[in-house]
Formats: structure tokens, C-alpha cells, sequence
């Protein structure tokens, strides 16, 4: 039975802090509803310091920002930007319409066609993540979104000029500079200035998941991708510096980015908790990376791959990293996972960042039910149906059928119309 060396924050604490976190964004939300533009000025004041005349850029300040970022830098985005769309192409051309005849004479079928506007919310509070911008504004727009609106928070005071280039070669329709809980309000209601869109995506800190959650229904969402979480499934072929290294890597997201380790080897885990000390007196995010080690980190000692598999699918993390003999073992028995990392030559940072899978993912174990990001989440399934009249015949008399067990009068009613018109005549006279 699998044993819990290093617990995390327990789950009263969680749900406590969780409590917090809907009650500001619930408020959040109703101000902007009340108040729209102005409300949304005032919170960006205060949370931002950030208020500016209109917080869309015009094509001035797009390209103002673009020529403030290193060649170096816009070669790179563009490499990474490659990637997330040949592997988002792939994904589209896999999804197709569909027709076909189910009886004579009854033609169904259906047509995948995109949502009409998108606003894609990309992180930039500790960090910008303009990586967040290609994962989501390319992949929206090889899914055909026509109007697709990136919206990040200030840095310093100012657009980050890096992300603006990233959202601008991305394909973005809009940029806005705004943050948080008010942006994505304002985008999901709309105001005075501000047209609504009909889906919100993108990652971000407990706040923004909150909002999501809470303006869903009013619009589309992808998924509640919330602080970044990561699983490193690890045996004795591994070395502690490069699984310490895995794990602080994603640690760093946030303080509360739970990072745990899976292994069968008490030996590697106890050199684990040693080589972590040793990287958090020389790592540049160390503050951050060694609190969410420390509350919400945990090591956890399974008997053997197929116990690791079972704790795994129930962590269900939004990143598992396997680091063992056999990767593809995890591969072929896991079920419960946002994206899967092969191997040592493979890790996060490279979902993260470059090599083409999608890095919005889910999280809070809700990988139990959902994939991540992809082409297939911007795009919408719908239905159509036809008939001849002879098939209508045979569809009505058994829809009549169930219309009446039902009790539904008016429906069986509209099934017998079809019948009465379109049955064919009786043959008039007999036989000679």
C-alpha cells in the first residue's frame, strides 16, 4: 500500500482559502455587471495601477511593442508558434463533417463549425507568460475562430512588449491590457465599450479559474485551469538532481502549485528531499518555488508501477513527467492526466513553452473528465437532419409511439401531421 512520506496542505485549509476566493471574484463580477466601464476602471486602478483612456491597443502601440522585442526573442516565438500550429493543424483535420443515410431515405448529419468570438486570457502577473498567448490565440484561430481577442494584464505599469508581439503574430483580432477577475468579466458581459465574446480561455491563478467557473453559462469556457500542478513518476533509474529539477521547475509557478513526487524508491525519495534543499539556495525563484514545496509539495512511496498507475489516476495532475525504465508502460495504463511527458528527454518546460502540445490544461483533478486545450475545444458539433417523405412515414409512426407513452400530445401531434400527408393513398378497386 502506497505511503505518504511528505503531506501537503490539508483540505480544510484548501477549501477555506477556496471560500475567500469566491466571495471577491463574486463581487468583482457584480460590479462590473452594475457598472460596467467604469467599474472596470476603478479595478483596474487598484489592482493594476493601471487605467488608461482605452484598454485596447490600437495598431500604433501593437507595432511600437513589436519593435521593443530582440530579434532573438520574436525568432523563438515564431519557432514555438510553428509547432502549436502544425500540431493543431493535425488535430483540425482530424475532426470532420460527417453525412450519412441511417435508413432509406433519412439523411443525418454533422457540421464542426467554430464559435464566432474567443477571448483568450494570458497570465503576466508574476511572470508574463506569453507562451500562454501561442497556446491559445494559435489555436484558436487554426480552429477558425473569425474574432479572437487576447487580453493580459499590465507589467510594471505598461503593456509587456514580448507578450504583445507574441498575441500580435499569434493572429489576435484585439489586444486589451487589462487584468484578472475585471477582464474577464468585462469580455464575458460586455460594456459600454467592450463587445462580448461568446467563450472565455486561457490559464491563470485561483482568481481567474474562479471566474471562469462563475461566468460559465453566460459564455463557452475551455476548462478551470488553475494553479499549476505536477506529477513526477520516478523508479531508481533516475537521478535526484533531474527530478528535483522537474519538480522545482513547476513549483516556481505560484506558492500554492502543488508538486509531488511518485516513486518505488525510498532511496531516491529521501536523496530527492535532500537535492531540493541544496537547488533552493541557488535558484532565482527559490522564494516562490520553496513555499509551494514546502505547503503543498508531497513524496509518496508506492510498491510497485501498477500501484504508481492507481495513485497517479487518482492525483490526476495537469502534468505527469515519467522518469522510468519503461515509459510507456504509464503510457498504455494511464487514464487520469492533462498532458504526459515520456522519458527524461522530454519535461513541462517543454510543454510549456515550445514543442507543440497544448500547455492550458486541467486541473483539480478535473483530468478524471476532461482533456486539455486543443483545436476540438473552439469548435462546435451540430446537427442536421433530413427526409424523404416515404421515410417520414416510418420515423413519425414510431416517434407518434413514444410521443404517447410520454404523454407529450403536442409532439405526437406534429409525428401524425407527417403520417396523415405523406402516407401513401390506399389502392383504389381490387383485382380483376
Amino acid at each position: 500500500m502506497a505511503r505518504i512520506l511528505k503531506p501537503g496542505m490539508n483540505v480544510q485549509t484548501k477549501l477555506s482559502l477556496q471560500d475567500s476566493v469566491q466571495q471577491t471574484v463574486r463581487g468583482i463580477i457584480a460590479d462590473i455587471r452594475e457598472r460596467g466601464d467604469a467599474a472596470l476602471a476603478d479595478l483596474s486602478q487598484r489592482f493594476d495601477g493601471w487605467n488608461p483612456p482605452t484598454f485596447r491597443l490600437s495598431a500604433e502601440q501593437i507595432a511600437a511593442c513589436m519593435a521593443q522585442v530582440p530579434e532573438e526573442q520574436l525568432s523563438s516565438i515564431r519557432f514555438s508558434l510553428e509547432q502549436v500550429r502544425t500540431f493543431a493543424q493535425a488535430q483540425r483535420d482530424s475532426v470532420r463533417d460527417v453525412e450519412i443515410e441511417t435508413i432509406p431515405g433519412v439523411r443525418l448529419g454533422h457540421r464542426v463549425l467554430p464559435v464566432n468570438s474567443v477571448a483568450c486570457y494570458v497570465p503576466g502577473g508574476r511572470y508574463p507568460m506569453i507562451a500562454s498567448a501561442i497556446m491559445s490565440v494559435a489555436t484558436a484561430k487554426v480552429a477558425g475562430v473569425p474574432r479572437v481577442v487576447a487580453v493580459t494584464p499590465p507589467k510594471d505599469g505598461q503593456p509587456f512588449p514580448a507578450t504583445v508581439a507574441t498575441m500580435h503574430l499569434a493572429g489576435a483580432d484585439e489586444i486589451y491590457i487589462m487584468g484578472g477577475v475585471q477582464a474577464l468579466a468585462a469580455l464575458a458581459l460586455g460594456t459600454e465599450r467592450i463587445q462580448p465574446v461568446d467563450m472565455l480561455v486561457g490559464p491563470g491563478n485561483a482568481y481567474v479559474a474562479e471566474a471562469k467557473r462563475q461566468l460559465f453559462g453566460q459564455v463557452g469556457i475551455d476548462l478551470l485551469a488553475g494553479p499549476t500542478e505536477t506529477l513526477v513518476i520516478a523508479d531508481d533509474s533516475v537521478d535526484a538532481e533531474m527530478v528535483a529539477t522537474d519538480l522545482l521547475g513547476q513549483a516556481e509557478h505560484g506558492t500554492n502549485s502543488p508538486a509531488v513526487l511518485l516513486t518505488t524508491s525510498e532511496r531516491l525519495a529521501g536523496e530527492v528531499v535532500t537535492e531540493i534543499e541544496r537547488q533552493l539556495q541557488v535558484l532565482a525563484t527559490a522564494e516562490v518555488a520553496g513555499q509551494a514545496w514546502r505547503d503543498y509539495g508531497q513524496i509518496v512511496l508506492a510498491e510497485d508501477d501498477a500501484e504508481m498507475v492507481q495513485v497517479a489516476d487518482e492525483i490526476a495532475s495537469e502534468h505527469v513527467q515519467v522518469l522510468t525504465r519503461d515509459p510507456d508502460y504509464f503510457l498504455n495504463h494511464l487514464t487520469n492526466y492533462g498532458s504526459l511527458f515520456l522519458g527524461p528527454e522530454t519535461n513541462v518546460a517543454y510543454g510549456d513553452k515550445t514543442i507543440g502540445t497544448n500547455h492550458i490544461l486541467p486541473t483539480g483533478r478535473a483530468a478524471r473528465y476532461t482533456g486539455g486545450l486543443w483545436v476540438g475545444k473552439f469548435l462546435k458539433t451540430v446537427t442536421y437532419q433530413r427526409a424523404t417523405r416515404e421515410a417520414s412515414v416510418v420515423i413519425g409512426q414510431h416517434c407518434s409511439v413514444i410521443c404517447g407513452v410520454e404523454g407529450f400530445a403536442g409532439h405526437q401531434r406534429q409525428a401524425d401531421l407527417r403520417v396523415e400527408r405523406y402516407r401513401q393513398p390506399a389502392p383504389v378497386g381490387g383485382a380483376d
